[in-house]
């Protein structure tokens, strides 16, 4: 929870509120009291977790069913992807497990809206399988026993606070616990029992005193899946570990430096924007500056010429360090700079893509290309599985419900795309030479493909071009207009 913690503040660009290294640094300055004022977080880990995002679903990906495009199994499939927005699901996942290391998605099958302060849930809305995000900080999976990677239950558990008139604010822990097949609601009362900042972060403490009624008509309730609805989407893993590897924990010292040195560059900036004067003695104003200046030195006219008190700070020396560290991030994040659109760093990451084939560029981007198919083998389990338990709760909970087609559900497939710009032009040619000028794609999968849309908006393009063709053509054969007919020439 604590890394957590930290990961959401780096990346919100808080690092007061983590980091108190330049405030040692600062504290017996005459600027002390500035130290707040002072303190810039570049927002540079916001870029880099967002990129892998942008090229995983930059690009729409296209989900098959592997079936007709008129099954019915592909149409509920088109229609949980498009009613749960997914590809922003994805994006979202991705950047916050790149903060945190994981991120966990649950499949349900309920209300999309809240009813729950309406007297009546209203006519004609019924329930659909739900797929959303769960915040990590609420997950605490179970391991089976003697393995480090398989779950054997998955808990969410939050505390509640609600108000007594006789005890005020009152503390409650509200446990989901997810086990194959179930999920099994409880409730305990608890007291707080104060905060923990042993990890760098303010994580609340209580004593669990009771377990109390939940309020539910069922305390286990069948799913009709023998799965584990939550599904976990970590960033990076290893073998020993179930917990994932996120992208700011590496950087964390590497950015609390890029911190301290822009500190320092921006007092000695502020701190010589007025400098002490020296010269003649002059009348000075009532609070002790002159006209010309800040505080003053007074001088007899035959002593020194008057000028300014000033330091030759070491800048060059300053910037030439924030220079390797920001080379040192984009390195471990395996991100060329140029990506972005300029470069932070001089020579470390090249310039830009100017004069340059689609090949080279997919070249030059090749660690980061390799960045996000690594994200993207977690994220492609998660989401398959998620979409195949949506299409199994579907299923069970429709059972002998009139008007509902059941059908089987299928594993699905994703088609991913890099998210890089294609030379389109070259791939048809190579295309048009490898087969001898033979079609290579159907009308329908060439729209898919070019506007990223599903089977059934396909479809519809198609039938307004065979529209406009009837329209501009017409019906009637033209050669009744040619033919002879007895009438004078």
């Amino acid at each position: 929870m604590a890394k957590y913690y930290r990961g959401r503040k780096i990346f919100d660009g808080k690092l007061y509120e983590v980091y108190e290294r330049a405030s040692d640094l600062l504290k017996d300055t005459p600027f002390a009291s500035q130290i707040q004022k002072l303190y810039i977080a570049v927002n540079i880990v916001d870029i880099l977790m967002t990129k892998p995002a942008d090229l995983m679903v930059g690009e729409p990906p296209s989900y098959e069913s592997g079936l007709p495009d008129s099954s019915v199994q592909q149409k509920r499939l088109n229609s949980i992807v498009e009613e749960n927005d997914l590809n922003q699901l994805i994006h979202e996942i991705v950047i916050g497990s790149g903060i945190r290391g994981e991120s966990f998605i649950k499949p349900y099958y309920s209300y999309r809206q809240d009813f729950s302060d309406l007297p009546a849930i209203p006519s004609g809305v019924k329930p659909e399988p739900i797929i959303e995000a769960i915040n990590p900080m609420y997950v605490f999976p179970e391991l089976s026993r003697g393995s480090s990677k398989k779950f054997k239950a998955i808990n969410i558990a939050y505390v509640e606070w609600e108000f007594s008139r006789k005890e005020g604010e009152v503390p409650y822990l509200n446990v989901e616990r997810h086990i194959p097949g179930y999920i099994v609601y409880s409730r305990y009362r608890l007291q707080a029992n104060g905060v923990d900042n042993t990890y760098g972060a303010p994580i609340e403490l209580f004593t669990l005193l009771e377990q109390v009624a939940t309020g539910r008509e069922r305390d286990v309730v069948p799913t009709g899946v023998p799965q584990i609805l939550v599904q976990h989407v970590p960033y990076k893993t290893l073998d020993d570990d179930w917990k994932g590897i996120g992208g700011i924990e590496k950087l964390e010292s590497v950015l609390a430096a890029i911190n301290d040195r822009l500190v320092q560059i921006d007092y000695i900036l502020w701190k010589h924007s007025d400098p002490i004067a020296y010269g003649p003695d002059i009348d000075q104003t009532p609070d002790g500056g002159v006209r010309f200046g800040g505080k003053y030195i007074p001088v007899s006219k035959e002593d020194v010429t008057p000028g300014y008190m000033t330091w030759t700070a070491q800048l060059d020396s300053a910037f030439k360090e924030l220079d390797i560290l920001l080379g040192i991030v984009f390195q471990m994040s395996e991100t060329p700079q140029w990506l972005f659109g300029t470069t932070m760093a001089e020579d470390k990451g090249g310039s830009g893509t100017s004069h340059t084939d689609g090949a080279a560029i997919q070249m030059r981007l090749m660690p980061i290309l390799s960045k996000v198919k690594r994200i993207r083998v977690h994220v492609d389990r998660a989401i398959r599985d998620a979409l195949y338990i949506a299409m199994q709760l579907e299923n069970y909970a429709n059972e002998g419900v009139d008007g509902f087609e059941p059908y089987e559900p299928i594993y699905p497939k994703i088609n991913w795309r890099d998210g890089i710009p294609k030379d389109e032009k070259l791939e048809a040619e190579v295309f048009q030479i490898r087969t001898g000028n033979k079609p290579t794609i159907d009308v329908r999968s060439a729209i898919k493909r070019m506007d990223g849309v599903d089977d059934e908006k396909a479809d519809e393009v198609i039938r307004r071009i065979d529209d406009d063709e009837t329209r501009v053509n017409g019906t009637v054969d033209s050669s009744i207009f040619n033919g002879g007919g007895g009438g004078a020439n």
